[in-house]
């Protein structure tokens, strides 16, 4: 495997005496290659200097616009992500661009990116990390162009490097990666989505999906092939994606937006793996409850404790500054239209396999799977054309884009919630008796009594702060008496 595969290939922009310096664990960009000679040699540590002809300067930071990290004070943030309890390897990645001046959030707003690769070995790991780099890499360096467009450019050309790179190595063929993207601009906030990781936003005591999840489920049920009920029975695969990045030289990019932001709302982008195990209502209420930080490690918690099966990863952004709220009238709304959508490529392979198969099933006589085949081919097929005649979730000439949000839960009492996690302090207590942990249970007993006192006079929001901050806790000195960290990254911003 050559080292250049982990590394973006990046569009001209620097001259060819810039140098990039690569260390086994970390790079750095440098200058002329003098100053290669005045970096330290650490012993095993040796900087490998490599052309740069192609590299740009950071594109978040212009040497045109003065730094000033107040303006990152606009809004909270905290991101976090976990490998899970089930893979050896955490092939999701995240990006954080917080505008640094004024100037740069109304030309490009905050920007934050979660991917999800998919793929043996380390391809998927490698398809969500150029995602997460070559989409805000592309982005900020646009100038004059419609977010929007912008947002979209970026996807698509950042797909094509990405299924360039799997077309030329054998080990990563036909890698793919979700992708969601989020921007917080003058106008609202920008949604770019492909595949089934999520955007919600959360405001006052509702929440609301922003994204469409790109999943053989959803798109079964939106044409009206499948019920609620038929969904959560498992019945059908909810992991069969259905769009992402990378397997495909071209790819179909969803822009929902822009949505209204006001003072204290929260947004959260997340990898399937929290999805999955914390409920809309779940994720709505400890948004409410904690700051972002602390929110950000409870869903990490509580996706683990309910059988971590997969990558989770956390990005919580809580708008603290009324500088960046949409104005008073803003066009911005909860409800889009657009026009319609084509025909789900994956949705066509399906219907084609299925279909080839019935009829080898039927050449050979067996004929009730071939039934159950060609049925299902015909679902898939139907599907895809319902989804032609009334589907309205792509990008638009005009100012307002999709069709979201897609689903919309009002927060209930947390009472269900503070009673799920006291179980699971319960739960282990039991462990760590077993197992003869240290654990410091007077001062957890105290909080916990304390939150079924603040859920005994329908302070909710309260007990569920005070509740999770055990789990938090508790989760903590569990991990340290394992020798483990909290989480495989977080980021302080």
């Amino acid at each position: 495997m050559r080292l250049r595969d982990f590394y973006p290939l990046l569009p001209p922009g620097l001259d060819k005496y810039n140098t990039l310096v690569v260390y086994p664990n970390s790079w750095a960009r440098c200058g002329p290659v003098d100053d290669l000679l005045r970096l330290p040699q650490v012993a095993g540590n040796l900087p490998l200097p490599l052309s740069l002809a192609n590299l740009l300067s950071d594109p978040s930071k212009p040497d045109s616009l003065a730094s000033d990290s107040s303006w990152k004070k606009t809004v909270d943030c905290s991101v976090r992500s976990d490998i899970g309890m089930r893979r050896s390897i955490n092939q999701d990645s995240y990006a954080v661009h917080l505008a640094e001046t004024e100037q740069r959030w109304k030309s490009h707003g905050h920007l934050l990116v979660v991917a999800d690769g998919m793929g043996a070995h380390a391809a998927g790991e490698l398809a969500s990390k150029l995602a997460s780099e070559l989409i805000p890499h592309q982005y900020l360096r646009t100038q004059d162009t419609p977010p929007a467009e912008a947002l979209y450019k970026s996807i698509t050309e950042s797909n094509a490097e990405i299924y360039r790179r799997g077309q030329a190595n054998i080990e990563f063929r036909s890698m793919g990666t979700t992708c969601s993207v989020l921007s917080l601009l003058p106008e609202g906030a920008l949604v770019a989505h492909v595949g089934d990781s999520r955007v919600y936003q959360v405001h006052g005591d509702q929440i609301y999906q922003l994204t469409f999840d790109h999943s053989l489920v959803w798109e079964m049920q939106a044409a009206g092939e499948l019920t609620e009920e038929t969904a959560r029975s498992g019945a059908i695969p909810k992991n069969v994606i259905t769009r992402s990045l990378g397997p495909n030289a071209g790819v179909q990019v969803d822009l929902e937006g822009p949505y209204p932001i006001r003072q204290g709302d929260c947004f959260l982008l997340c990898s399937d793996g929290l999805s999955g195990q914390v409920s809309d209502e779940e994720l709505a209420i400890i948004m409410k409850a904690l700051p972002p930080d602390e929110a950000s490690q409870l869903m990490i918690d509580l996706s683990n404790l309910r059988g971590g099966p997969d990558n989770i990863t956390a990005t919580i952004v809580r708008v603290v500054d009324s500088a960046i709220c949409s104005p008073a009238d803003s066009k911005a709304s909860l409800r889009r239209s657009g026009p319609r959508r084509k025909f789900s490529p994956a949705l066509a392979i399906v219907s084609t396999v299925c279909f080839c198969a019935a009829v080898l099933l039927a050449l050979t006589n067996n004929t009730p799977l071939a039934i159950v085949t060609g049925t299902l081919g015909l679902v898939s097929l139907a599907t895809g054309l319902i989804q032609v005649s009334i589907g309205a979730r792509t990008a638009s000439s005009g100012s307002n884009y999709g069709n979201g949000p897609y689903r919309q839960y009002s927060m209930r009492d947390a009472t269900h919630l503070c009673s799920q996690m006291d179980g699971t302090v319960q739960s282990l207590r039991e462990a760590a008796e077993e197992q003869g942990w240290a654990i410091e249970w007077k001062t957890l007993d105290d909080q916990l009594a304390k939150a079924k006192d603040l859920t005994a006079a329908n302070k909710h929001v309260a007990a569920v702060a005070t509740a999770g901050r055990v789990v938090i806790e508790l989760m903590k000195q569990i991990r340290k008496q394992r020798g483990s960290n909290a989480s495989d990254s977080a980021v302080d911003l």
